[in-house]
């Protein structure tokens, strides 16, 4: 039969008992005067390295380390008073590249063929902001040719396409206004409303022409009260495959 280990843990083993009091009594004996032990595998005990704090204890006139508390310390704790700051909320889609549409927008107009319409591009961006409703028949025509990948050419088409459908609505409304008072009240009233509708076509004929002038410099030209209908025409109107 083969000698049996001190570390046997066999319960039947007639010695187990005696050999683990001896061992945990060695243990509480070392404990008592303050030093760390641990066990070696041949079953001797030896003493490990005590901490300063460890020392100090063990020698009654000794001191523990001083530990300095006049420096600052590197990051304070966070007050449960202070809220945590706040973070914007990250953009996407139209709002996301609007920056970047814009810095598109108001770069120069290039003399490079816009496929499509086989005309440069300085040409192409200029035609919808022609007066007298060509520039209306020209940019619903820019649409339907025009690819999507030609951002800039498309979105002077839409914006210059719902500029002059605005002016049409307004004008139509002032001329009928302008037939009902001369029917109805006829005298100051319906002379005035017949300068108000001239004077409106004679602006509307200004104002598209600083916007031809203004995009062919390349200047940044973005009507915001257009905005939608802009948008909407340029995805409702799909370009000719």
């Amino acid at each position: 039969m083969a000698d049996k280990s001190k570390y046997d843990t066999n319960p039947l083993d007639p010695d187990y008992v005696r050999r683990t009091d001896d061992v945990w009594g060695a243990r509480r004996g070392d404990s008592n005067n303050g030093a760390s032990v641990t066990e070696d595998i041949s079953g001797a005990t030896r003493e490990m390295g005590r901490t300063p704090n460890e020392q100090a204890r063990r020698d009654e006139k000794s001191e523990a380390p001083t530990r300095r508390y006049d420096q600052p310390l590197s990051s304070s704790y966070p007050s449960v008073f202070v809220p945590p700051p706040a973070h914007p909320p990250a953009s996407y889609g139209a709002t996301a590249q609007a920056p970047v549409a814009a810095a598109t927008m108001a770069q120069p107009p290039s003399s490079r063929t816009v496929p499509g319409m086989n005309l440069p591009e300085n040409v192409t961006m200029v035609l919808p902001y022609i007066p007298f409703y060509i520039g209306a028949i020209l940019g619903a025509v820019e649409l339907f040719l025009v690819p999507r990948s030609e951002v800039r050419t498309r979105f002077h088409a839409a914006q210059g396409l719902a500029l002059h459908m605005v002016i049409l609505v307004i004008g139509f409304l002032l001329r009928f206004a302008s037939t009902l008072v001369s029917n109805t009240l006829g005298g100051v009233a319906s002379v005035l409303v017949g300068v108000a509708s001239v004077l409106f076509g004679l602006a509307a004929v200004v104002f598209l022409i600083i916007s031809l002038i203004r995009v062919w410099k390349g200047e940044e030209h973005h009507l915001s009260p257009l905005d939608d209908a802009t948008r909407w025409l340029n995805e409702k109107i799909e370009p000719r495959k």
